[in-house]
């Protein structure tokens, strides 16, 4: 299934895609698309019946697309997680992941308003798989496991302040928690869907421009086991989602003058079968 939510920010409905890309209100079954519903089964199971069915009222077509999950519990970040983007950036293979955290109020949905903060220089792109995990897991102790505790799948755009990041000392978290830094969306898709993680293309352009395009069999640190080595330093609820790192192609990564994002600018992204997102970039 593809799971979304539909409406203005602050009060999305939920709702399931149809065959013909119309999106179908939940709102008579569930209250909304979050981790008590991806933690239920029975409720995940009614979905598909009704979406079967044909009888979900449809919803506008054109009307703003959310964040595809609500309540969001916390995110927790893979950094240099793609063999390419570490070569791109000179730095060395990670021994074991490296984990930031972004907070939920970072998210926006897909289509929505990034805003460039105040006195940046350096905002750069990263398109991202996301995990959206649907059971509690701790201490995992094998890769089947992990990919059980996922309850399906999205985009994530992993926005940076690389001056912030790096340069401004303490953690990395300073220039990853700037309002609007995690467009999530348009889709939660379900993960008997995405029958192999490590086999989706990922791709970003700015301004038309094909900047990124990669592959996540080129993670250092494959879904499963990323999965798995976090649920021995935290415990996962249903609800929380993982981003799982970006390929080549950052602005951090190109020679000078880099070519890092300023108000005015489009970017857009995408990830097979997990459908695209579209942002204008604009003044804090």
């Amino acid at each position: 299934m593809k799971l979304l939510r539909v409406g203005p920010a602050g009060a999305e409905r939920p709702a399931v895609l149809d065959e013909t890309g119309t999106p179908r209100d939940l709102s008579g079954l569930v209250e909304d698309i979050d981790g008590t519903l991806l933690a239920d089964e029975a409720a995940l199971a009614r979905i598909r019946e009704a979406a079967a069915s044909g009888e979900l009222p449809a919803l506008d077509a054109g009307s703003r697309i959310g964040p595809p999950l609500g309540r969001i519990g916390k995110i927790v970040c893979i950094g240099l997680n793609y063999h390419d983007h570490a070569t791109e950036t000179g730095a060395a293979i990670p021994e074991e992941p490296i984990l930031f955290m972004k907070a939920p109020d970072t998210v926006v949905g897909p289509d929505d308003t990034v805003l460039v903060p105040r006195g940046s220089v350096k905002t750069d792109w990263e398109v991202e798989l996301a995990v959206v995990i649907g059971r509690t897991a701790r201490y995992l102790e094998s890769d089947e496991e992990a990919l059980a505790s996922v309850a399906g799948y999205a985009i994530a755009h992993d926005v940076s302040e690389r001056a912030f990041q790096i340069e401004r000392g303490g953690q990395w978290d300073k220039g990853k928690n700037c309002e609007t830094f995690n467009p999530l969306g348009p889709w939660l898709v379900t993960a008997d869907e995405v029958p192999d993680p490590q086999a989706l293309g990922l791709r970003l352009w700015v301004n038309g421009e094909l900047k990124q395009d990669g592959t996540t069999a080129d993670q250092i640190f494959p879904v499963a086991q990323v999965v798995r080595y976090l649920s021995q330093f935290m415990t996962l609820y249903p609800g929380d989602v993982i981003n799982t790192g970006t390929p080549a192609g950052v602005a951090l990564g190109r020679p000078e003058p880099k070519p890092y994002l300023r108000a005015g600018d489009v970017v857009e992204l995408e990830i097979d079968g997990l459908g695209r997102q579209r942002q204008e970039f604009k003044g804090a």
